[in-house]
Order: C-alpha cells, then sequence, then structure tokens
C-alpha cells in the first residue's frame, strides 16, 4: 500500500480545519484536487474518513485512527529534515494549543504576547477546549500541547507540570461567609451557588463531588467563564468557587471576597501534555520552555 506524503498532509489539515478549501489552500493545491485525492485516499483505504455536512467535515472513528498514523509518519518525515537541517531554529513555525479556560484567560496572553514579540515569524493556534478534548487531542495529534489542571488520565503522553493552582470561594463583600477566613466545602451549602455551564471542566468536577459527597449544591444559574461567574457574585445573585489564580484576578476590578477552600482536592497542579517533548518542533519545544521559565520551573525530557 503506497501512501503520498501530500495526501496525509492533506488529510492532516482537514482534521484540523475542517474545511477542505481552507486545508487545500494551506496545502497549495486546488479544492477540486483536494477532493479528489481525499476520495481516492478513502478508496485506497477501503474506509469512509470523513463526514460531509454543511458546516465542513468531521472525522469517522477510522478517520481518527488514521490521523494518528499520519501524524507519526509526518513527524518522523520532519524529524529526518530537521537532523540534517543547518537552520534548525525556534524563530520560525506554527504551534497549535488545546488550553482550558483558566489557561486561556489567566495567564497564557501575556506569555504567548511575549513569545511572539520575540518571534514575528512564528504563528499560534490558541483553542479553550474542555480537558477530555485536550488529552484527546494530544493523544491523536490534533494538537502540539495541551494545558490543563488536576490530574491527567492517559497514557503515552508526556506530563509536564508547570505550576499549582488552588480553587477558592467567592462571595459578595457583605456576604456572611465573607467574615470567614477559610471553610469546608460543606460550609457553603447552604447558600446559593452561580454553576458552570454543563461540560465545563470544573463544572463536571464539583458534579462528581457532590455524588461522591451525597450532597446537592442550590445553583441559581449555571454560566460560562469566569468572568461571568465573577460579575453574578458581585452582583448578590450567590456564591461560586473558582480558581484561586482568577479570583485574584477579578477582585482587581470587582467588589469580590475570596476564601480559603480546606480542602486536600482544593488544589490542583497545572500541566502541559505533549506526545513526546523530543519529537516537538522547535519552536513547540521553545514554548514549552518559556512557559516553564515562567514559572520558574526547569523541565528535562524523559529521552
Amino acid at each position: 500500500m503506497h501512501f503520498d506524503i501530500v495526501d496525509l498532509q492533506l488529510f492532516c489539515a482537514i482534521a484540523e480545519s475542517p474545511s477542505l478549501t481552507q486545508a487545500a489552500k494551506k496545502t497549495f493545491i486546488s479544492p477540486a484536487a483536494a477532493s479528489t485525492r481525499i476520495k481516492k485516499l478513502e478508496t485506497q483505504l477501503n474506509t469512509r474518513l470523513f463526514y460531509r455536512h454543511n458546516k465542513g467535515m468531521q472525522l469517522t472513528d477510522d478517520g481518527l485512527k488514521l490521523l494518528v498514523h499520519a501524524r507519526s509518519i509526518l513527524g518522523q518525515i520532519q524529524q529526518v529534515k530537521n537532523s540534517f537541517s543547518e537552520y534548525r531554529s525556534d524563530a520560525t513555525g506554527h504551534v497549535r494549543i488545546y488550553a482550558n479556560s483558566t489557561a486561556v484567560t489567566d495567564f497564557l496572553p501575556e506569555i504567548l504576547a511575549d513569545f511572539l514579540i520575540q518571534r514575528p515569524e512564528v504563528t499560534i493556534d490558541l483553542q479553550e477546549r474542555l480537558t477530555k478534548e485536550i488529552i484527546r487531542g494530544v493523544v491523536s495529534g490534533t494538537t502540539d500541547i495541551g494545558i490543563l489542571s488536576g490530574p491527567v488520565m492517559a497514557e503515552s503522553i508526556e506530563v509536564i507540570n508547570f505550576s499549582s493552582d488552588r480553587l477558592a470561594v467567592v462571595t459578595p463583600i457583605n456576604h456572611p461567609l465573607a467574615k470567614k477566613k477559610s471553610l469546608k466545602f460543606s460550609e457553603t451549602l447552604d447558600h446559593p451557588y452561580i454553576g458552570f455551564h454543563q461540560g465545563s471542566t470544573l463544572g463536571d468536577f464539583l458534579s462528581d463531588l457532590q455524588s461522591r459527597m451525597g450532597v446537592t449544591m442550590d445553583t441559581r444559574v449555571n454560566v460560562s467563564g469566569f468572568e461571568s461567574i465573577c460579575r453574578m457574585v458581585e452582583a448578590g445573585v450567590g456564591i461560586s468557587i473558582v480558581p484561586e489564580s482568577s479570583a485574584n484576578r477579578h477582585q482587581r476590578t470587582m467588589n469580590l471576597h475570596k476564601i480559603y477552600l480546606d480542602e486536600v482536592w482544593a488544589a490542583r497542579e497545572r500541566s502541559m501534555i505533549v506526545q513526546d517533548y523530543q519529537k516537538l518542533e522547535p519552536v513547540a519545544q521553545a514554548l514549552v520552555q518559556e512557559i516553564l521559565a515562567s514559572y520558574e520551573m526547569p523541565y528535562f525530557s524523559r529521552n
């Protein structure tokens, strides 16, 4: 079975877009030729790789399998090129990042701004994703770097811890709980909560916590994003639990009170995940090191 490198590059580009027209432009071929190549690839493999619909193209299960292999093959080819290149540099290239909402809003903008200013020819695609999507993206090779909080339940990927954060309770300034310096989670349950939209990482965590404890939070409204939650808290609608870094940031512009959450599970590790650090492009390796340096965390790959 013969695989054309251009076909694999095109296939990966569509999986990332997911638009055949955009992918064709990225790989410098016409949309018509791109469509023909994908159909021939599906015929060669005797399977459907994409579902076609009016919003674009979506990978099938077999398409996901091929994506893992295609990424690996193209990565090996790039490694060979890098090994023989005299000008291997982190000054050019493109990096795709899947990150949770805390990373996207709290600390990545400043780090990425400095990184990009120093490297005018580098581009970055930053996408906010849920934890499961972040892990799946790294495992499948859809993204170069994943950034998340909490334990990582996945094998065959490299986990790089770079900092820690705590969950904290935020209340209005004049709230009865605002007099306390620390709280147990159970002490908050008599008060109405501002919750998280369905599917959010922290929302799912708190939902599982309630199930394990056999308790229920009195949730008045579910909203999306820590800023929206903090604004609702400031208005007096309820209290909430957010990462301490988010609470600190929003306290600068909002009338909020932050309370230490005295629970073991309130401490959460923040990590970057990659398939293999040594196989990352130089620019992606440089970005990993930039994030680590921001938290004064040295890292040496396992390889």
